[in-house]
C-alpha cells in the first residue's frame, strides 16, 4: 500500500490561505486562456515533485480546453522524466506577463505530439494568479550587469551576475566552478549596488537551482535567491530602481 501524501516542507511552493482566497482562478475558460498565453509566449515552466525535492525545466505547448488536455515538452533528463510520471502531486511554476502562475496536478503521462515525446495532463480545475508586487521579476540590464557579493569564509567571496530581481528576491547566474548552488543553504551578508539609489546589503537564501543556455549557446547554472528580513527601506530602494528601469525601457521604445 502506498504511504500516503506527505505534508511539504516549507517552500516557494506553499501559498497562504488568504493568497488561495484573493488569487484562485476557477474559470476553465480563463485557465485555458492564461494557459495559452504562457505556451504562445514560450515561458519556462518548472514542473516541482516529490514533495519539492525534484523539479524539471519544461514548456506549454499545447492547450485544448475541449479535450481537457495540456502537452508540455518532454524532460531532458532521463531519470527525473521517469521519476515524475510516478508522481502523485506536481507543482507547476511560469509567469504570464511576469506575474506568477501556479497551479497543481496529480497526474502527469508521457505521449507523443507533432512526432516528438511530450507530457500530458489534464486541464487544472484551478490555478493561482498571484498578482502581488513582490513576484514582479525584472530582467536587469545585459550590457551593464549588476553583480551580487557573497562573502564566503577565509575572508574571501564572489561576484555574481544578477539576472532579474524583485522585492522578494533575485536571479544569478554564472558561478564559478568552485562555488555550488545549494538549495536551502542561506548566506549572510551579501551586498549589490544599484546605480544611482545605493547599496542592498542582505540574508540570501537559495530557494532553487537549475542549468540555464544562455543566448551564445553556453551552459550555466541560475539560482533563485530570496531575500531574508530586507528592510522596508531597502525594499524602496529595490522598487524605485525597478521603476526607474521600467522608465528608461519604455522611454527607449518610444524612441524606436
Amino acid at each position: 500500500m502506498a504511504n500516503p501524501e506527505k505534508p511539504q516542507s516549507p517552500s516557494q511552493l506553499e501559498i497562504s490561505s488568504d493568497d488561495v482566497d484573493r488569487y484562485l482562478v476557477e474559470s476553465r475558460k480563463e485557465i485555458a486562456f492564461i494557459l495559452r498565453a504562457i505556451a504562445q509566449k514560450g515561458e519556462g515552466v518548472t514542473a516541482h515533485f516529490n514533495y519539492g525535492n525534484d523539479f524539471i525545466l519544461t514548456s506549454l505547448i499545447h492547450v485544448d480546453a475541449d479535450s481537457d488536455t495540456v502537452i508540455l515538452d518532454y524532460g531532458a533528463n532521463e531519470a527525473l522524466d521517469r521519476k515524475i510520471l510516478e508522481a502523485r502531486k506536481i507543482v507547476f511554476i511560469t509567469s504570464q506577463d511576469k506575474v506568477r502562475i501556479q497551479f497543481t496536478v496529480s497526474h502527469i503521462e508521457k505521449t507523443h505530439y507533432e512526432g516528438r515525446p511530450a507530457f500530458k495532463i489534464n486541464l487544472p480545475e484551478s490555478l493561482i494568479k498571484l498578482q502581488r508586487r513582490e513576484y514582479f521579476r525584472l530582467t536587469t540590464p545585459i550590457s551593464k550587469p549588476l553583480l551580487c557579493t557573497f562573502p564566503l569564509e577565509e575572508g574571501k567571496k564572489v561576484d555574481l551576475a544578477i539576472a532579474d530581481i524583485s522585492i522578494g528576491g533575485i536571479g544569478v547566474i554564472n558561478p564559478p566552478p568552485t562555488f555550488k548552488f545549494e538549495i536551502g543553504a542561506m548566506h549572510k551578508g551579501c551586498y549589490f549596488t544599484l546605480p544611482e539609489i545605493g547599496t542592498i546589503v542582505t540574508a540570501l537564501q537559495i530557494r532553487n537551482a537549475f542549468e540555464i543556455t544562455m543566448k551564445n549557446g553556453v551552459h550555466t547554472m541560475r539560482a533563485g535567491c530570496m531575500f531574508v528580513s530586507l528592510p522596508g527601506t531597502m525594499q524602496s530602494m529595490i522598487q524605485r530602481y525597478i521603476i526607474k528601469l521600467e522608465r528608461e525601457r519604455r522611454a527607449l521604445q518610444v524612441d524606436d
